[in-house]
C-alpha cells in the first residue's frame, strides 16, 4: 500500500521569521533606489547626446565656425621671360657678344595661389610671405565668393609671415587666436586651406611635435609639426584646435614627391601676435629683440664636457660688449636652459622665445654656470643701429668702383643676415665686370684697411679713396680670414 505524506518544510519558526525580514528589506531597497533614480534622471539626460553631431563625435560644428574665416589668395606677377637664342646663352659668347642674339620677349603673367586667415573682423588677414612675395596684384576670395583687392601692411620673410588688409563693407567672420604654449603633443587639430586650387578643404590630425625645426624650412625660428594633410595651396591656411581657435599658420611640408606624407609645419600663433603688435607699433616687419651673444646648441658631447646632466640649452661663446646679455650679467661659457619657464633645446627655440616677447618687457632666463643655476633678467630691446647704414655706391675713378657699401651695426647686421658682432664697412653688392668685381671682392667682405689707414665708416672709406697714393694696399675680412692685395693706380 502506498502512503502519502506531506512534504515537511526544513525551516523552523525562527528561520521563517528571518526570511520574511530579508524579503521586506529587499523590497524597501528596490523602491528607494528607484526613487533616487527618478530624482537624478534629469541630470543624466542633460549630459546625454542630443543631436547627430554629438552622437557621431563630428568636427562639423568647429568647421562651421572656422571655415568662413579662411580665405583663398590669388596673386599675379608680371615677368619677362628670356628670349635669348640658345647659341648665345653660353657665358663665353655673352662676354664677347653682349646683347647679340637677344630679342625682346613678351611680358607674361605668373599666377599663384594660397590661403589666408581673417584674424580681425575689419579685414586684417594673415598668410605666408612666400604666397605674396613680389606680387603685383593680390586678390582675396572669401568663403562666400566675394572678391577684394588686398594690400600688404606688414611682412617678414625670415618668419614667412605677411599681413594683408582688405576693405569690406561690413564686419567679417574672424578666427579667434589661441595660445601656442597651451598646445601639447597629441592634441587634435584641423588644417583648413585650398590645396591645389580645388576649393576649401579640411583635413584632421594631431600635433606631432612642438618647437620643431624642419629640414629645408628656411627660418631661424621653430614650428609646430602636424600630421594633418597639408598640400600645395594650403600655405597660409589655418591650423585650428578642436575648440575652434587658430593656433598656427600652415607653411611647409616635408615631402618626397610634392604631396603630403604626414609631416607638415605651421608657424605658431604667438609669432603672428608678435607681428601684429609690431605693425600696430608702426613697424613693417617682425620686431626681433636681440640677445647680444654668439651661441651654439648644447650637444650630448658638449654637455658631457661641461658637466651638464643632459644636453639642454644653448652655450654662449661670446658676449657683445653693448648687448642685453652683458647687461643681464651673462658671461662667455654660460648655458641658457629656459626662457620664461620654457625649456630651450636649440638656438631656433631661443630666437622664437625672444621674438614672441614684447619690446620693453623683460624675460627671465634660467642660466647654468659651472654647476650653479640662477635666474637672469634680460631686457627685450632691438639691436642698435649706430652708426646709420649710410648705403653708398662707389663711383668710377678707383679700384673699388662698382661696389655698394654700408656701415655695420647690430641692427643692420641682423636685417641683412650678417655677423651681429661685425663692425666697420661691408660690401653689399658688386656690379658685374666693374673694377671691384675684377679685383675679386665679394658681398659680405668687410673693408678693414686702405693704404695703411683703418676704416671704421663709409665716410672714412670715401675720404681715403680720394687720397690714394700711386701704390696702396687693400685689406679685407672675409669670414674671419684676413686678406690683402697691393694695387697700383
Amino acid at each position: 500500500m502506498l502512503r502519502t505524506e506531506p512534504v515537511q518544510s526544513s525551516f523552523d519558526d525562527k528561520a521563517f521569521g528571518a526570511a520574511e525580514g530579508f524579503v521586506a528589506f529587499c523590497a524597501w531597497l528596490v523602491s528607494t533606489l528607484s526613487f533616487i533614480g527618478f530624482l537624478i534622471q534629469p541630470a543624466f539626460a542633460e549630459d546625454a547626446p542630443r543631436n547627430r553631431e554629438q552622437i557621431a563625435l563630428s568636427f562639423a560644428p568647429v568647421v562651421r565656425e572656422a571655415s568662413p574665416a579662411v580665405v583663398n589668395i590669388y596673386t599675379r606677377k608680371a615677368s619677362r621671360a628670356s628670349d635669348l637664342n640658345p647659341f648665345f646663352s653660353d657665358p663665353f659668347f655673352q662676354f664677347f657678344f653682349e646683347g647679340l642674339g637677344r630679342r625682346r620677349a613678351p611680358e607674361r603673367q605668373q599666377n599663384s595661389l594660397g590661403s589666408g586667415v581673417i584674424i580681425e573682423s575689419d579685414g586684417l588677414i594673415v598668410t605666408n610671405h612666400h604666397v605674396i612675395e613680389d606680387a603685383d596684384e593680390i586678390m582675396v576670395v572669401l568663403n562666400d565668393r566675394r572678391e577684394f583687392r588686398a594690400e600688404v601692411v606688414g611682412a617678414d620673410a625670415a618668419a614667412d609671415l605677411a599681413l594683408l588688409r582688405i576693405d569690406p563693407p561690413s564686419s567679417l567672420p574672424a578666427l579667434p587666436m589661441g595660445y601656442s604654449d597651451a598646445l601639447e603633443v597629441g592634441d587634435l587639430v584641423l588644417a583648413i586651406g585650398n590645396p591645389f586650387g580645388i576649393g576649401q578643404t579640411v583635413t584632421s590630425g594631431i600635433i606631432s611635435a612642438l618647437a620643431r625645426t624642419g629640414p629645408g624650412v628656411g627660418s631661424d625660428l621653430s614650428f609646430i609639426q602636424t600630421d594633418a594633410a597639408i598640400n600645395p595651396g594650403n600655405s597660409g591656411g589655418a591650423l585650428v584646435t578642436a575648440d575652434g581657435h587658430l593656433i598656427g599658420v600652415n607653411t611647409a611640408i616635408f615631402t618626397r614627391g610634392g604631396g603630403s606624407i604626414g609631416i607638415g609645419f605651421a608657424i605658431p600663433i604667438d609669432l603672428v601676435k608678435a607681428l601684429v603688435r609690431s605693425i600696430e607699433g608702426g613697424g613693417k616687419s617682425l620686431a626681433r629683440p636681440w640677445l647680444g651673444a654668439k651661441v651654439q646648441t648644447v650637444t650630448p658631447k658638449l654637455a658631457a664636457s661641461l658637466g651638464l646632466e643632459r644636453p639642454v640649452g644653448i652655450l654662449l661663446n661670446d658676449v657683445h660688449r653693448a648687448g642685453p646679455a652683458r647687461e643681464a650679467g651673462l658671461e662667455q661659457g654660460d648655458v641658457i636652459t629656459a626662457v620664461d619657464g620654457a625649456e630651450i633645446v636649440d638656438k631656433h627655440g631661443l630666437n622664437f622665445r625672444l621674438a614672441v616677447g614684447t619690446l620693453g618687457d623683460a624675460a627671465d632666463l634660467d642660466v647654468w654656470r659651472s654647476g650653479r643655476v640662477f635666474t637672469a633678467n634680460l631686457q627685450l630691446e632691438l639691436p642698435p643701429r649706430d652708426p646709420p647704414p649710410d648705403v653708398t655706391e662707389l663711383d668710377d675713378g678707383h679700384a673699388l668702383a662698382g661696389a655698394t657699401v654700408a656701415n655695420l651695426s647690430p641692427g643692420f647686421n641682423q636685417d641683412t643676415g650678417l655677423d651681429l658682432f661685425a663692425e666697420g664697412v661691408v660690401i653689399l653688392r658688386i656690379l658685374r665686370r666693374s673694377p671691384a668685381d675684377r679685383l675679386g671682392l665679394r658681398r659680405g667682405d668687410v673693408i678693414t684697411d686702405i693704404a695703411d689707414r683703418s676704416i671704421a665708416s663709409v665716410a672714412e672709406l670715401t675720404d681715403a679713396l680720394y687720397r690714394l697714393p700711386s701704390v696702396w694696399r687693400l685689406e679685407i675680412d672675409r669670414g674671419g680670414r684676413r686678406l690683402g692685395v697691393t694695387i697700383e693706380r
